[in-house]
């Protein structure tokens, strides 16, 4: 994982972008906050499980979903089932050493 603090990348109202093997952060206060890194670091291994390029085409695929579901970009953006995995364990720092293999499947939930 390379850390790249970066404030020209990260779009409007977001802190954090993981792109295997880059987590790009607006602040460098960010590097330090252990929540936050995790929470990064969870999106690399839901990259590196789908070969980072399917990863993308789902989030975005999901994403629009969620935007016709809610009608709300924040709701739309929360909901989103690899985002829901890494909100809810991003406080448990030992959650990657026992997540199962797509653990975020069980995140995915119906309207």
């Amino acid at each position: 994982m390379f850390l790249i603090v970066t404030k020209y990348l990260i779009p409007k109202g977001y802190r954090g972008l993981t792109a295997f093997p880059f987590v790009f952060v607006k602040y460098r206060a960010d590097k330090e906050n252990v929540v936050f890194v995790n929470h990064e670091k969870i999106h690399l291994r839901q990259q590196l499980e789908l070969l980072v390029f399917p990863f993308f085409l789902l989030y975005f695929l999901e994403y629009f979903i969620r935007l016709v579901q809610y009608r709300n970009r924040d709701l739309a953006y929360r909901n989103i089932s690899f985002e829901r995995e890494a909100y809810h364990n991003e406080s448990d720092a030992a959650y990657l050493d026992r997540r199962s293999f797509f653990g975020f499947i069980k995140y995915i939930k119906q309207g």
